[in-house]
């Protein structure tokens, strides 16, 4: 099994890339990557590797593409001057067959532009939908989308929205009836704007009774209430969800381990301690969440967090091989005949 993995644009640079590369080789016995780049420059981080994840390099294969794509850079720009950037390489390998999933922390404005024109999406979908999962209680897990690759959606594609986030929620979880909630300020039919109550109205009257089960508004916390398992919005509003959720889980974690730190003191508090902060900082580091999937594409691309370590990284290496696992675009191909 063979991914494309793109080396550049992330913030950490191509270490973190090539390092979290590496670790999911060796923990994939079938697994080849390629990597596009500049040559030198993988090579060089190849060899700097440290000795765990050195024989990951025999499953490794760079190909040279000398030009990245900055986060700076509109998604026009990566239209007109991107051809020979290591993304743009990376989405053309997916597109001639050569890997069937890709992987970038590029910017994203250029990621979903150019996927769109390499890969081209499924009839009926104009533009891809990012998606995420976000942990939610007993141990469930909800789709949040878009995040980020259509900022002011209209109401039809909000539409859209439900029924690919449906669709991911049955393929990959197994979900047979996916609660689908629309994101809104209140759960009063007249909050929200002029887009989002005809969005609620489009859901309402959605033909396909087997598709999702239509829950209503819903509000910024019910995201982790374990009673929804798929929530829409706007990508601007999305991003900021998802964002502040992150920023606030780190918190919330900082400040346990100071508590408990600061009340327990003695050699066998701190050995009891010790296990249940690593279990809290396990369950809800948001690096183990790291990768969302650009839904709707003909293939399989998966967007990790522009700012991501080693470790987030393979998450979203892990989040494409999902992916590929449950042959998703082909079953949501065969979803959308009857959207």
């Amino acid at each position: 099994m063979r991914l494309a993995i793109d080396v550049m644009g992330g913030d950490q640079g191509s270490r973190a890339v090539i390092e979290g590369s590496a670790r999911a080789v060796i923990e994939h016995a079938d697994l080849e990557l390629t990597l596009f780049g500049p040559r030198q420059q993988i090579i060089a981080e190849l060899s700097r590797l440290p000795q765990p994840l050195a024989a990951a390099t025999s499953r490794l294969v760079v190909s040279d593409a000398p030009l990245s794509i900055s986060q700076a850079s509109s998604a026009a720009w990566a239209l007109r001057h991107g051809q020979a950037s290591s993304m743009a390489c990376m989405l053309r390998s997916l597109r001639l067959g050569e890997a069937i999933a890709g992987v970038s922390a590029g910017n994203t404005a250029a990621l979903v532009a150019l996927a769109r024109r390499e890969l081209g999406t499924l009839a009926g979908i104009s533009r891809p939908a990012i998606s995420t999962a976000i942990p939610a209680r007993h141990g469930r897990r909800c789709y949040l989308l878009d995040l980020g690759a259509n900022v002011d959606s209209p109401a039809h594609r909000l539409l859209d929205f439900a029924v690919m986030g449906a669709a991911m929620a049955q393929c990959v979880d197994e979900v047979a009836l996916p609660r689908v909630a629309l994101l809104n300020v209140g759960a009063e039919a007249t909050k929200g704007s002029a887009s989002v109550r005809e969005a609620d109205r489009l859901l309402r009257e959605y033909p396909d009774a087997s598709a999702f089960a239509y829950q209503g508004y819903a509000e910024g916390g019910d995201l982790f209430d374990g009673e929804l398992d798929v929530v829409i919005c706007d990508g601007f509003v999305g991003n900021a969800v998802l964002k502040s959720s992150e920023g606030l889980t780190r918190m919330l974690v900082e400040r346990v381990q100071m508590a408990f730190e600061s009340r327990l003191s003695g050699r066998l508090a701190s050995l009891l301690a010790k296990p249940v902060l690593r279990y809290l900082k396990q369950e809800l580091n948001p690096v183990r969440y790291n990768g969302a999937s650009l839904l709707g594409l003909k293939g399989i691309v998966v967007k990790s967090h522009g700012g991501t370590q080693a470790e987030g990284f393979y998450y979203a290496i892990r989040r494409a091989l999902c992916e590929v696992e449950h042959n998703l675009p082909a079953r949501m191909a065969e979803r959308w005949k009857h959207h």
